[in-house]
C-alpha cells in the first residue's frame, strides 16, 4: 500500500490557493543515465541479460513491469528489492535535472503555491535525486503510478499535475486536476494529446510563463464570480443556500 509523506510536513494542511503536482522521471529529472547504470550493475550481479538501452526507453511505469521483460515472475520481488538497494550507488550521481526543473518548482512557490512530487519511484530514491540536485518541493509522495496518483493529488488539493507520460495524464484526470504535459519522456506530443492532456508544453522552461497566465485567468474568473454574487438579489442568494 502506498504511503503518503512530505519533506516539510507530515500531512497536508488546508490546500493553498495553488498546488501543482509534478512527476519525477523524465519530467523533473533525466533519469536515463542513472537507470541505465543501475540496470547494468544488476545484470552483472545476477548474470541475467538486461538490455539497458531498451529499458530506458520505457521509463514511467513501476519497476516490476520492466523487470518482467528479463526475469521469471517468481524472481521479480527479490530482484526489485535488490535493484532498489543498488540504485543509490549507481543512479543518483549520473542523473541530471531536466531543463527548467528547478525553476518550475520555484515558480509555483513564488506564486504562494505548493509544489509536490508524486512519482511511481521508490520514495527514498526519489528523495535522494531531488536532494542531490538541490530541487526542493514541498512534499514528495512515492510508489504511485497512473490512476493511483489521484489519491495523493486529491489529498494535497492539486489543481494541476505536470508529467511526461500518458500514465500521468490518467492520474491527473482521475484526480480532477488539469493535465499539463511535456514530451520529454517516452510519449510524444500526439500520444499525450490523444490520452487527454489539457496542455502540452515543449519542456519545463515554458512552465513559469504558462503558470503565471493560468493563475491570472483563475483569479479573473473568481473576481467575476464574486462580482456576480454580490449583484444577486438577497432572495436569490437565499435560494442558492437552501
Amino acid at each position: 500500500m502506498a504511503r503518503m509523506s512530505s519533506e516539510k510536513s507530515t500531512a497536508p494542511a488546508a490546500a493553498p490557493l495553488l498546488t501543482v503536482g509534478f512527476d519525477l522521471d523524465m519530467t523533473l529529472i533525466d533519469s536515463r543515465p542513472g537507470i541505465k547504470a543501475a540496470y547494468q550493475a544488476l545484470s552483472a550481479e545476477t548474470g541475467t541479460f538486461i538490455d539497458a538501452d531498451e529499458a530506458i526507453t520505457r521509463l514511467g511505469p513501476p519497476l516490476e513491469e520492466e523487470l518482467a521483460f528479463w526475469f521469471p515472475e517468481a524472481q521479480i520481488p527479490a530482484v526489485a528489492d535488490r535493484y532498489r538497494e543498488m540504485y543509490p550507488t549507481h543512479a543518483i550521481a549520473p542523473t541530471p535535472a531536466m531543463p527548467g526543473a528547478r525553476e518550475a518548482i520555484e515558480a509555483v512557490q513564488a506564486l504562494g503555491g505548493r509544489a509536490i512530487v508524486v512519482t511511481a519511484k521508490h520514495e527514498p530514491n526519489a528523495r535522494l535525486h531531488l536532494k542531490h540536485l538541490g530541487i526542493e518541493p514541498d512534499a514528495i509522495v512515492g510508489w504511485l503510478w497512473a490512476e493511483a496518483k489521484a489519491g495523493a493529488l486529491r489529498e494535497y488539493g492539486a489543481q494541476v499535475y505536470v508529467g511526461d507520460h500518458v500514465g500521468d495524464v490518467r492520474g491527473a484526470r482521475a484526480a480532477g486536476a488539469l493535465s499539463v504535459t511535456v514530451p520529454t519522456g517516452p510519449c510524444p506530443e500526439p500520444e499525450l494529446r490523444a490520452a487527454g492532456a489539457d496542455v502540452v508544453l515543449a519542456d519545463l522552461t515554458a512552465l513559469p510563463a504558462w503558470l503565471a497566465e493560468y493563475v491570472r485567468t483563475q483569479e479573473a474568473a473568481e473576481a467575476v464570480q464574486a462580482a456576480q454574487a454580490a449583484e444577486e438579489p438577497q432572495e436569490v442568494q437565499a435560494a442558492r443556500e437552501v
